[in-house]
């Protein structure tokens, strides 16, 4: 446990706050600062983190009433996984004598032979004969079907001018004679044709038997790994990574319990420590994938450590982040065939697996029946259409499936150094594809492969002493977390939105994106209709 400066003001959290969803408490701040002052002191921790590395700090307390913090990293650092300082891994995976690495390295031996078959002039050799024989027949053949075809023609003009039988006999004997030769061309060919399949199916053979082989074997390892890392809470109950994701019928993925919150948390249970506050920052170089800026908190993945941390923290209560508004429910626009709210930041659109009553749930109460057409991510406020009819939720759903309602959004973005420079009226185009980070649900990432096209518009409206910056935005498609991740990453803006706590943002007491204005065809009378939101209520 390293303890704080006899200088800091200690501050004792009332309770634990929600990994998933949380502001950074101020200790967790200050003892993020010391361990990045700490790194910079050190090439040799600067070359194990500069490249990019999520790091977590836990605020916790000893036996005699000491306040102090633990320091972890996920995975490994430059090759390793114990660094003076930071706790230790749950359990080792890098031993060289252990279990782990020896399967590890016949693993890498089988990918190693594969590698070389597939790559090797045998296997090559094998498939170009084969593709030279398919094209050697082919030509072969082709070539008598054509003297076959002028021997025809011969033939046909013979019988016209010589009509007598022991002539027609003859001609017929050659034809016969020549579509025989033909077949038995095809039949020579077949012959070789299989032989070469033969000799290249029988070396893919013995590379689809390694590589079965192979998942085997790294489905066996990932067995034995999860049996192996056992976890524990407070109340000093332990479980086994594969238990736990098992009794929720599902299967950890790869590199469960390598994060630097389930490792923190361990460490201090096995050595009698309370945690009383934890937060996860980056460290060192942006990604060009996922968001992630040095400095910045992001929330535990719920893919990997929802489940861990789940029963780690049972029996420890979290101070949750709240909605700030009590009443979801603010009509400002209502017709026969749709409803419009005001949704406040805090509230689900619909209703999810967090067990939150929704939006909709609230104007189902009053309202009746009601049909979602499109949603706002739960931290996001503004106008929220639902449709009184199926008819009219059909028709509704048609325009934001064809991107012809037209949005605006305003927002207020963080501070950041190292982001994008903007000045009051600048106007621009973000054009970066957009897929889920399945490591790191519910995140979404740039994915120039994989990833579907996502385009946003942007005007700045001011920017602010504070360093902040407002900004409206037009988004010209629906990806999912689309303005958040155009916003924060690297390659977009570089600078998270104010209090988004999934992508890096300032802390502040809400997500500040705000859904202010939207225009779209009344799926009755088909004429336009634009709805608005005071901003002033939000930003």
């Amino acid at each position: 446990m390293h303890l704080f400066p006899k200088d800091t003001e200690i501050s004792v959290p009332e309770r634990f706050n929600n990994p998933f969803r949380y502001s950074p408490h101020p200790l967790v701040k200050e003892a993020s600062g010391l361990l990045m002052e700490r790194i910079a002191g050190s090439k040799d921790l600067v070359d194990a983190f500069s490249e990019g590395k999520m790091l977590g700090v836990l605020i916790v307390s000893d036996g005699d009433g000491n306040i102090g913090y633990l320091a972890g990293f996920s995975g490994n650092a430059g090759g390793r996984s114990h660094i003076d300082g930071f706790v230790p891994p749950i359990y080792d995976l890098l031993d060289p004598e252990g279990y782990f690495k020896t399967k590890e390295a016949e693993i890498t031996a089988i990918n190693a032979w594969i590698e070389n078959k597939v790559s090797s002039g045998e296997l090559q050799e094998l498939k170009a004969g084969l593709s030279a024989c398919e094209r050697m027949r082919d030509e072969e053949i082709k070539a008598m079907k054509e003297r076959m075809s002028v021997s025809k023609k011969e033939r046909e003009a013979l019988r016209v001018l010589n009509p007598e039988s022991i002539v027609l006999e003859r001609l017929i004997k050659e034809s016969q004679y020549e579509k025989a030769e033909l077949r038995r061309l095809k039949l020579e060919w077949e012959g070789k044709i299989r032989h070469a399949e033969a000799m290249y199916e029988k070396a893919m053979e013995e590379i689809r038997r390694l590589k079965t082989q192979r998942a085997s074997m790294s489905d066996e390892l990932q067995k034995w790994i999860f049996g192996r890392y056992i976890v524990h809470n407070i109340s000093g109950q332990g479980k086994s990574i594969g238990e736990i994701f098992a009794a929720l019928g599902l299967t950890p993925p790869g590199g469960t319990g390598e994060c630097a919150a389930p490792k923190l948390l361990e460490h201090a249970f096995r050595n009698g420590l309370r945690p009383l506050a934890m937060g996860e920052f980056w460290y060192g170089k942006s990604p060009d994938t996922a968001v992630r800026t040095h400095g910045h908190f992001y929330p535990s993945c719920t893919s990997k450590c929802g489940p861990l941390l789940n029963f780690m923290l049972e029996g420890i209560r979290f101070n949750d982040y709240e909605s700030v508004y009590a009443d979801p429910i603010r009509i400002i626009h209502e017709d026969s065939c749709i409803i419009a709210i005001d949704k406040p930041s805090g509230i689900p659109s619909v209703p999810g697996l967090n067990g939150m009553k929704s939006a909709l749930e609230f104007l189902e109460e009053r309202y009746g029946k009601a049909y979602s057409v499109h949603r706002l991510d739960m931290d996001t406020s503004g106008i929220l259409i639902f449709a009184k009819t199926q008819e009219a939720a059909v028709h509704m759903q048609r325009q934001f499936e064809e991107h012809t309602i037209n949005k605006t959004y305003t927002a207020r973005l963080s501070p950041s150094p190292e982001g994008k420079k903007l000045d009051c009226g600048d106007k621009g185009e973000i054009r970066l594809p957009l897929g889920p980070d399945y490591d790191e649900r519910p995140r979404q990432k740039i994915d120039h492969i994989q990833g579907r096209q996502a385009s946003t518009g942007y005007e700045v409206i001011s920017t602010n002493e504070d360093g902040t910056t407002d900004i409206k935005f037009h988004p010209h498609t629906g990806r999912t977390h689309q303005l958040r991740v155009h916003s924060a990453h690297v390659l977009g803006l570089g600078r998270p939105i104010a209090g988004d706590m999934l992508y890096g943002g300032a802390p502040a007491e809400r997500l500040h994106l705000h859904a202010a204005a939207i225009t779209f065809r009344h799926p009755e009378t088909g004429s336009s209709i634009t709805l608005a939101s005071d901003i002033n209520k939000y930003i």
